[in-house]
């Protein structure tokens, strides 16, 4: 059976990093990026720049993701931390509109992004690494985590669409289902004091 272990995405991890972002979905064109600059941004920058953005953010720390390692091979990546930190969620309306957790608030955190690697996928990765993001979550003193999953039971979706996560991960790992802007997305939360 494989060991699975997640870490923190430091600066000493960025090959590892990379490694995750880039095995399947549209993490090697996004490098983690899409949720921490506003659009208009975002379009503006080539990969390279994409990819520049994110060493900076893990030289800088705190580590913005965690890295899921199966057998000590990079396989996986998730977003976490404070939802100011990550401003395009702020001028989202689906989620604007729906969220009762105050935008400003820092102790309000968001899981936004998912990426597994195709050899690594159907192994409960995504579970390993929404377990590890609450952990790192609950130690850093985040007050709430919210998520915006997508409900494949609603409609159907590409593997690179479900960057989100999958609302079934989120419900069984004790999150509630606070609001559906869409038929097929989600927001939950998961009070951690």
């Amino acid at each position: 059976m494989a060991t699975i272990t997640v870490e923190p995405a430091t600066s000493d991890r960025f090959d590892d990093a990379e490694h995750a972002l880039t095995g399947g979905g549209d993490g090697r064109s996004c490098q983690c990026q899409w949720w921490t600059i506003p659009n208009a941004e975002f379009q503006k920058l080539s990969i390279a720049e994409r990819e520049a953005l994110l060493r900076n953010e893990l030289d800088a720390g705190p580590p913005p993701a965690l890295i899921a390692y199966v057998d000590r091979q990079a396989a996986g990546w998730v977003r976490v931390g404070p939802r100011t930190a990550q401003v395009r969620i702020g001028r989202t309306r689906e989620i604007v509109g729906a969220t009762a957790q105050p935008l400003d608030d820092p102790s309000v955190w968001s899981v936004s992004c998912f990426v597994v690697r195709r050899e690594h996928r159907g192994r409960g990765l995504n579970a390993a690494l929404l377990e590890a993001a609450i952990d790192h979550a609950r130690a850093r003193g985040a007050r709430v985590i919210e998520a915006y999953p997508l409900d494949p039971t609603a409609a159907k979706h590409s593997s690179n669409e479900l960057y989100r996560g999958v609302l079934s991960v989120f419900l069984a790992a004790g999150f509630t289902e606070v609001a559906r802007p869409r038929a097929d997305r989600a927001i939950v939360q998961l009070e951690l004091t």
